[in-house]
């Protein structure tokens, strides 16, 4: 697959999304149609065992590939690149946690044609003491990101009363009593050791 770039010159050049150094996959509808050897190295494959595979591969469970995909579709409109923090699954059902970047080339359809950034995180995943339940870690994550209620409410699709019903029974079973020990326990706790 070869990305275009134009520069100020007004000169174009091409680039092979082979060629790029981070890891990057193109997918249509959520199907993986090609991706770079840094992407499937990054999960465990080859590039060939991606290709016309679905995202859901690369997630723990399928709950969190509908949930996503829900989150996306509201907020990957109009040309805007979006990201958010996850939790994915190699090959070897490691987990570990990247930022994912995601642009769609579709404005009025996000999934029909898109191009993704894959950048692995030095946090760890959680294996003692409290654990969070999915949605509580995608709420964690994005009160994190710096996010309010309200705007994690809207893009999990879910009340604004929900979304501090979660926060409020994680700071309750930690023992913080704000946000900022929230995010400080949430750091101590998903961050490299």
């Amino acid at each position: 697959m070869v990305l275009n770039a134009t520069v100020q010159s007004q000169s174009k050049y091409n680039f092979n999304l082979h060629e790029m150094p981070v890891p990057l996959v193109y997918a249509e509808h959520r199907i993986i149609l090609e991706c770079n050897a840094e992407f499937a190295r990054l999960f465990g494959y080859g590039r060939a065992e991606l290709r016309n595979q679905s995202f859901h591969l690369l997630y723990p469970n399928f709950e969190d590939f509908v949930r996503t995909g829900q989150m996306w579709s509201t907020n990957m409109t109009m040309g805007i690149t979006y990201y958010d923090e996850r939790i994915m699954i190699k090959a070897d059902q490691t987990r570990f946690w990247c930022k994912v970047r995601g642009r769609s080339m579709i404005s009025a359809n996000p999934f029909a044609k898109a191009v993704y950034c894959f950048e692995p995180l030095p946090r760890a995943i959680a294996t003692s003491g409290y654990e969070l339940t999915d949605r509580q870690r995608q709420i964690v994550a994005l009160v994190a990101q710096g996010k309010t209620n309200a705007v994690i409410a809207e893009e999990l699709e879910l009340s604004k009363r929900t979304v501090e019903a979660h926060r409020a029974r994680v700071m309750k079973a930690i023992g913080v009593r704000n946000t900022a020990e929230l995010i400080a326990w949430f750091s101590a706790h998903h961050s490299a050791r």
